[in-house]
């Protein structure tokens, strides 16, 4: 869908061939693309390539999900990495395998690991680093020193889309996800948006308006709608 090779899959769907990445442990890894990151590809074929080499790509925005519809090529539903990423810990904790916190700023991932022991009780979290390095090699090195199965990899997008594709041929882990602000959430320094927000798929507004800077991030996204409605209006033209 406009350049970006989704995955048409349900929330179960997902979460089980996410099981069966780490099982494999072969370095497989998952993106979760939203308006934001799609626009992101047809400015880089960088960018482009790491987002469509994936194992698992899901919708994570509301938009995406709204301009697949308007498409004629819809996607089963929104599938909040964040919502993704709290099953597989689940499933981490519960089957005895590992998890690897990386990124955020100093001391978060730290924050976030004590939550998530209280949310799953019994995870392995076997390592951990903030994003604040600037040498690949330490990092991968402590990370294949734990061998994680699950490599949550927080940077922001799209440098941790670029990180996992450069660094997946040298990394010993099952499955890698690039998953933005997700330590911020689960340590607490970053609330997500109430349940009310979230049913009206607005949870995007709702960051914008605690993080005012973000309004600077998608001023382009009336673009993508173009974009899209441009496509289908192709289609049509064309009879298909």
């Amino acid at each position: 869908m406009l350049g970006v090779g989704f995955d048409t899959l349900t929330r179960n769907d997902t979460i089980e061939l996410a099981k069966r990445l780490i099982d494999e442990h072969s370095s497989a890894y998952m993106v979760t693309p939203n308006p934001e990151i799609v626009m992101q590809t047809w400015e880089s074929e960088e960018v482009c390539a790491a987002v469509n080499g994936a194992n698992l790509v899901i919708p994570d925005g509301i938009g995406v999900v709204k301009a697949s519809k308007l498409l004629g090529t819809p996607l089963k539903e929104r599938l909040p990495g964040i919502e993704i990423a709290a099953e597989i810990l689940k499933y981490i904790a519960e089957s005895g395998k590992s998890a690897f916190l990386l990124g955020a700023k100093p001391g978060v991932a730290e924050m976030a690991a004590e939550q998530m022991k209280k949310d799953f009780p019994g995870i392995n979290i076997c390592g951990m680093n903030d994003g604040y390095f600037k040498d690949d090699g330490p990092v991968v090195e402590k990370i294949n020193a734990a061998k994680p199965d699950f490599l949550l990899v927080c940077l922001g997008a799209p440098k941790q889309e670029l990180w996992m594709a450069k660094n997946r041929a040298v990394l010993d882990v099952g499955l890698m996800a690039g998953l933005g602000g997700t330590l911020d959430v689960f340590a607490g320094t970053v609330q997500r948006a109430p349940e009310f927000w979230q049913k009206l798929n607005l949870e995007w507004f709702y960051r914008c308006l605690k993080e005012p800077v973000r309004f600077k991030r998608i001023y382009k996204l009336p673009l993508f709608l173009v974009k899209a409605m441009g496509k289908r209006l192709r289609k049509i033209f064309n009879g298909k």
